[in-house]
């Protein structure tokens, strides 16, 4: 008798909307088609997941993948290996590379980049500027592209648009939510003097809270305006919180696991300038303020910012330094293992990296186990104790902030669409990734795919 399902999944515990519990799962042309009791034997292909947990897939909103133009550091299939070793099933890449992501010419560039190579799902923002902030309500639509990101302090890369007249052209032209780095430019340059020679521990004071509380109260302001929603990355100061909290009917927020796991000045003495990020690692109790915002439930998502740059590179003395750090691989072990210390409960890791994406970005067919729904799944080790070492990192950087620490909780398999692309630490076959679909845009992504 022909199988009646492509894959099964069989003897897992399912985290989903309705809660946990155990159960197994049919996959037919790479879409969910059964949940309940299948038999193994349903199944061309079967997964034992005795033992393990799976969760929907985990959406990464927020890497740096560096291609074009700086593929010494990362490209786009080197940072999807990485992400699927750690269990992560579709990214959303940034447009700050080498030419900046800013019009239909450069976004379809990195689609084609993507097709054959890249492992997970994919989508790419577009870069606002000074020159394209009119045509950004069309160039959102575009298939492929998952938002608009907004620099509003100067980081890496040539994207600044500081100017309040620019970033009301913006908030007019969008239709979508545009995602912002929030940090006050001004304040940063008058600031400079803040920065000492060799010194990392005092990016934090350069960078300080200050800088990005004045931010996002202009973005807040800005938007209340415009009548448009934000979406505030990579949250790092108690100051913010809030404003933002105050002002949930038009912001969203997300935080990154570094903010949440790393604090001053420990980070710095340890790890020096691989510690360098923007916005920076700050003392605890912004860390703590973090993690209170999280259990209040004023968080919407996690996003790695992975921001990779090669030993040599982060080996510069501060402040010539580059400021980013790799994060695509590291992001669900370091997550579990707040999840095996109390910090958060696994249904609450979730909703942080499936559906909280889900919903806010409007993606279709992701982000749950339902029936119909594409068939994602992170697939993770509660109880597995590893040590995170740079030799297991895939990223072409070859490192990570937290080589050599203890976790518990680990991806145990990656699997996108019905392809089985990570299991127990091996990478399977050839990149399959495609294109996320957003919203009302999935037909004509449909389209585009059969053409």
């Amino acid at each position: 008798m022909p199988a009646l399902y492509d894959l099964v999944l069989s003897h897992g515990t399912l985290v989903n909307h309705d809660g946990v519990g155990e159960g197994d799962i049919g996959v037919s042309e790479g879409r969910i088609a059964a949940i309940g009791r299948v038999s193994a034997g349903q199944g061309a292909h079967t997964l034992d997941c005795r033992g393990l947990h799976i969760l929907p897939g985990v959406i990464d909103t927020h890497v740096h993948f560096r291609e074009p133009g700086a593929e010494h550091k990362e490209d786009l299939r080197s940072g999807s290996r990485a992400a699927v070793m750690g269990g992560v099933t579709a990214v959303f890449e940034m447009p700050n590379t080498q030419p900046p992501t800013i019009s239909a010419e450069t976004l379809s560039d990195k689609l084609r980049r993507a097709e054959t190579r890249m492992y997970c799902d994919f989508a790419f923002y577009l870069g606002a500027t000074r020159e394209n902030a009119k045509a950004l309500g069309t160039l959102e639509k575009l298939p492929g592209c998952c938002g608009i990101k907004v620099f509003m302090g100067s980081s890496t890369g040539n994207l600044l648009l500081d100017r309040e007249d620019d970033l009301e052209k913006v908030l007019a032209s969008i239709t979508r939510h545009a995602v912002f780095h929030s940090e006050d430019e001004a304040r940063l340059r008058q600031r400079t003097t803040f920065q000492v020679e060799n010194d990392p521990a005092s990016h934090p004071l350069w960078r300080d809270a200050e800088a990005a509380c004045l931010s996002t109260k202009r973005l807040l302001r800005l938007a209340r305006l415009a009548g448009k929603r934000v979406h505030v990355l990579h949250l790092s100061t108690a100051d913010e919180i809030p404003l933002l909290a105050a002002g949930r009917d038009i912001a969203s927020i997300e935080v990154t696991p570094h903010h949440l796991t790393l604090s001053a000045p420990d980070a710095y003495a340890k790890l020096g300038t691989r510690a360098q990020m923007n916005p920076p690692i700050r003392d605890a109790c912004h860390r703590d303020a973090l993690w209170r915002a999280l259990t209040d439930g004023i968080i919407d998502v996690l996003g790695s910012d992975h921001a990779p740059h090669t030993i040599e590179e982060k080996s510069r003395a501060y402040p010539h330094s580059p400021s980013g750090m790799p994060g695509v691989q590291t992001l669900v072990p370091v997550m579990l293992d707040h999840v095996s210390k109390g910090r958060l409960g696994i249904g609450r890791f979730v909703d942080l990296t499936s559906r909280g994406p889900a919903r806010l970005f409007e993606i279709a067919g992701k982000g749950r186990i339902s029936a119909g729904y594409d068939a994602d799944f992170t697939i993770v080790d509660l109880k597995a104790k590893r040590t995170i070492t740079n030799h297991w990192i895939e990223s072409r950087c070859r490192w990570t902030p937290y080589d050599g620490m203890d976790v518990q909780g680990w991806p145990a398999g990656t699997v996108i669409r019905g392809n089985v692309v990570m299991w127990q630490g091996r990478i399977e076959g050839e990149p399959c990734g495609r294109p996320v679909r957003f919203g009302d845009m999935s037909c004509d992504m449909r389209k585009m795919e059969q053409a």
